[in-house]
This record gives structure tokens, C-alpha cells and sequence, in this order.
């Protein structure tokens, strides 16, 4: 057999197989691409137009990013661009203020130095009055606090003295208090005498002499009692009713009396004798002990608290002139402090007005350099974002070249795909048997060909890799149209040969 006949049975052979596969398997085969190793994809029509439409739809966002990126980058280039004018020209006006004004803060500091001196000369002087005017204003407060102090011992002194008189004002107008007769042997029972003094009270004075003067009421009986004595002194009836009436005696202050009394009750009791008998009056009359001191004491202290008055009035007095004067300086150094201060001011005042234009010119500059940083910082964002949105929109035009790429597969059912499909694989294959050289030993030993890798039935739209290895293709395809050849001549033979 010729090459040229064995060249076309192959081909043959490789166009039945080609047909077949596609017919059986649905699937395309291409011949291996010994220059790219990338695989091409298959898929269905809706599923490339819906990754189409995807990828067109990133393009569109990513171009109007890089469109907006670019507007921001061309406005932030303008402002930086306007930024280093400015920035510029306030370095001039900074540079020619400086000189300007440089001979007027001199001038300003000198005068202003000057003042200054003279001020703090002012500030001395007042500070030394002010420390002298102090001191005398402390003097006077402090005898002023002496005088208070004065004051206060004599209202002290006064309201004891007032006490103490009005203690024995009370006591000279006297004092009813408890009284009661009892027996003078025995001074725990009541007194035969006591149902004649009813109310068992006294009525006590104190006397200019230091002593007391003693009244008990008799309330009845006045008829019977008719003679009462201390100490051998004869007490005085006051009568105050047919039966009653005022006993009174002076004594000493103590808490009990001994008193001397005669009884005669022969006009109801003829047989009786004139009783003489004493009975122990027990009242308590040294209540007004040391009244009369106390109020010599406190009436003393009085005097003694207003004589020092006096002398404290007195030296508050002289140390308030003292401190009045020393007021006086303070007052007149604090006037030329004062003018001083004026001075100083007007001084700093005119050095401060030629520093701020030198500040002004400087504070200006500086600013237009903080803009100049900030539209710079700006102008390197919006690059940074212009190149970011380059990139996406380079990664969309791929992702939409490679969507367009993508092969379509037509179902099995369709025999007009079917057809198309075996036509591209008869092409392929004649291709690669144009440059490629079968040997009967392909033919000779099917069993080691590779079968051609069957796609997805078509009820699936999953999208499959063709194999890259194009021999292997080949050699199966062959095989398969060697074996079809051989079954469609077999039967043509046979009735050829009927």
C-alpha cells in the first residue's frame, strides 16, 4: 500500500471516529497546541452570555472609576500646583516684612527695655511701703483685737457684776423657802409647836451686815405662844390675824435654829402649867453665803476690765495714725508704680506691634506650607487611587476577554450542532494527520489507544476541558473509524461477492 493511499485511509479512519465521538459522546476534540498549555473551556450559550454580561458590567464600573480617579488626580494637581505658588509668594512677604521691621523692634525693645527698669524701681519702692504699711496695719489690728478683747472683759465683768447685784437684790428682798419645827431632842420628829406654823416655810433676807433675817409664819395659835427667842434675843410678833402673825429673828447664816419658846395653854387647860420647851427650826439659810463677796469681787474685776479699756483705746489710737501714714506711702508709691507700669506697657505695646507683622508674615507662611503639605498628601492619594483603578480595569477587560473565549456546547439532540462539531473535529484531524505519521502498529493493537474522554450528557450545563494530548486523540479516533470502516465494508463485500 501506498504512503498516499495509507495517508488517506487514516485520514478517513480519523474522520468516522471524529464523527462518531461527537455523534456518541457529544464532545469536541482538538489536536494538542505545543505552544500554550492553557485549556479551553466549554460551557453553554446562557452560561458565556451571563459570564459575558458579568465581565462587561467590571469593565463599565472599572472605567468610570479610572474616569473618576482621573478627575480627582487632574483637581488635586491643580490645588498642589496653586499650594506652591502660594507658598511661595508668603516666603517673600515673610522675607521683606522681616526686613522692613527689623530696625523698629529694636527701637521698640530698647524703649521697651528702659520701661521695664523703671517699672521694677517702682515695683520695689511700693513693695517696701506696702511691706511697711503691713506691718503697721498688723499692729493695729492686733490692739484692735486688744481693745476687742478689753471690750469683751468688760461686758464680762459687767454682766457678772450685774449678776452678782442682781443675787443679792434677791436676797435683800428675800426668799421663801422650806422650814419645819422639830423636836430639839430628837430632830426626826415634828415639833409639838409645828401644827401653829401650817405652811412649814420661812421667808429669809439677807441683811447689809452679811446676816439673815428669819420671818416663819404663824398661822394659828397666836393665843398660846407668847414668847419666842434665839439665842436670848426676843423675836418680834407681827400679828396678821386674831390668831396669827409674823415671827421674826436675825441671825447668822446656817441650816438650823434653835429656838427658845413659852406656851401657855391655861385658858383651855386651867390645870396645865405655862410650858417652856425649845424646838429646832430647820432652814437652810446659807444659800446667801458670800453673796456680798462675790459681789464686791465681780463690782472690783468691773473696774479693773475698763481701766484696761481705756489703755488699750489708747494705744490703738497712736498705732492707727502709725499705720494711717504708712497707708499714705503705699498709696503715693503705688501711684508711681502705676504710671510706671503705664509706661512699661505702652513699651511692650509698641514692641509687640512690630513683632506681629514679622509673626503675621511668618504665621502666613507657614500656613500656605501646611495647605502645600495637605494638597501634596492629597495629589499622592488620588494617584495611588487613578493606578488602583487602572489595575481593576485591566483585570476586567481580561476577565471579559477570557469570558469571550469561552466555546459553546450545543446538546446532542441538535443534528445540525452534531454536524458542525464533526465537521471542526474532521478538520482538526485532518490537520494533524497532515503532520503527523501513523504506523500499522496504532492500527495493529487498539487495546493500548486511550478513549477519547466523553463529555457531559446533555441534560447537564457544566463546561468540561478537551485533553491536550493530541496523539492520543489521534490514535483513538483512528482505531474507532478503522473499526467502523471495517464493519460497514464487511457487509458491502458480502453482497458484492452474493
Amino acid at each position: 500500500m501506498t504512503s498516499h493511499v495509507k495517508n488517506t485511509l487514516v485520514t478517513t479512519a480519523a474522520i468516522a471516529g471524529a464523527l462518531a465521538a461527537t455523534t456518541l459522546f457529544n464532545t469536541t476534540t482538538v489536536k494538542a497546541d505545543t505552544t500554550s498549555s492553557a485549556p479551553v473551556t466549554t460551557t453553554t450559550s446562557a452560561t458565556k452570555d451571563t459570564a459575558i454580561a458579568s465581565a462587561q458590567a467590571k469593565v463599565n464600573s472599572a472605567s468610570a472609576a479610572v474616569v473618576s480617579a482621573q478627575a480627582a488626580y487632574g483637581s488635586a494637581s491643580t490645588a498642589a500646583s496653586d499650594a506652591a505658588a502660594k507658598t511661595a509668594a508668603a516666603s517673600a512677604s515673610a522675607a521683606a516684612t522681616s526686613a522692613a521691621t527689623s530696625s523698629a523692634v529694636a527701637n521698640a525693645q530698647a524703649a521697651a527695655d528702659s520701661a521695664a527698669t523703671a517699672k521694677s524701681t517702682a515695683d520695689a519702692n511700693l513693695a517696701k511701703a506696702q511691706s511697711n504699711a503691713a506691718a503697721t496695719s498688723r499692729a493695729k489690728s492686733m490692739t484692735s483685737a486688744v481693745v476687742v478683747s478689753a471690750q469683751s472683759a468688760v461686758a464680762s465683768a459687767s454682766a457678772k457684776a450685774s449678776d452678782a447685784d442682781s443675787a443679792v437684790a434677791s436676797a435683800e428682798a428675800g426668799q421663801t423657802v422650806t422650814a419645819n419645827l422639830m423636836k430639839s431632842s430628837d430632830p426626826t420628829q415634828a415639833s409639838a409647836a409645828q401644827q401653829y406654823f401650817a405652811t412649814k416655810t420661812a421667808i429669809v433676807k439677807l441683811l447689809p451686815s452679811g446676816q439673815v433675817q428669819i420671818t416663819i409664819p404663824l398661822t394659828s395659835g397666836l393665843e398660846y405662844l407668847t414668847e419666842v427667842s434665839y439665842n436670848g434675843v426676843d423675836a418680834t410678833f407681827t400679828k396678821t390675824g386674831d390668831h396669827s402673825a409674823n415671827i421674826t429673828f436675825t441671825a447668822d447664816p446656817a441650816t438650823s435654829y434653835t429656838l427658845a419658846m413659852t406656851m401657855d395653854i391655861r385658858s383651855v387647860m386651867p390645870l396645865m402649867p405655862i410650858m417652856h420647851e425649845t424646838a429646832l427650826l430647820d432652814v437652810d439659810t446659807t444659800i446667801f453665803n458670800g453673796l456680798l463677796a462675790a459681789k464686791s469681787a465681780a463690782d472690783a474685776a468691773l473696774t479693773s476690765a475698763q481701766a484696761a479699756l481705756s489703755t488699750a483705746e489708747t494705744n490703738a489710737a497712736t498705732v492707727a495714725q502709725v499705720a494711717s501714714n504708712a497707708a499714705s506711702a503705699a498709696t503715693a508709691a503705688a501711684t508711681v508704680a502705676s504710671d510706671a507700669a503705664v509706661v512699661a506697657t505702652s513699651a511692650a505695646t509698641n514692641l509687640t506691634s512690630a513683632q506681629a507683622a514679622n509673626s503675621t508674615a511668618q504665621a502666613a507662611l507657614t500656613s500656605a506650607q501646611a495647605v502645600q503639605s495637605a494638597a501634596d498628601a492629597v495629589l499622592v492619594t488620588a494617584k495611588a487611587n487613578l493606578d488602583i483603578a487602572n489595575a481593576a480595569l485591566t483585570s476586567a477587560q481580561a476577565e471579559l476577554k477570557s469570558a469571550q473565549n469561552i466555546v459553546v456546547v450545543t446538546p446532542s439532540s441538535s443534528a445540525a450542532s452534531s454536524a458542525s462539531s464533526a465537521a471542526t473535529a474532521t478538520s482538526n484531524v485532518a490537520s494533524s494527520a497532515s503532520t503527523t505519521t501513523v504506523t500499522s502498529a496504532v492500527v495493529a493493537t487498539p487495546a493500548t489507544t486511550k478513549k477519547a474522554t466523553s463529555s457531559t450528557p446533555a441534560s447537564s450545563t457544566t463546561a468540561k476541558t478537551l485533553p491536550q494530548t493530541g496523539n492520543e486523540n489521534q490514535s483513538a479516533l483512528v482505531a474507532l473509524g478503522l473499526a467502523i470502516l471495517t464493519l460497514g465494508i464487511y457487509p458491502m463485500m458480502k453482497r458484492k461477492h452474493a
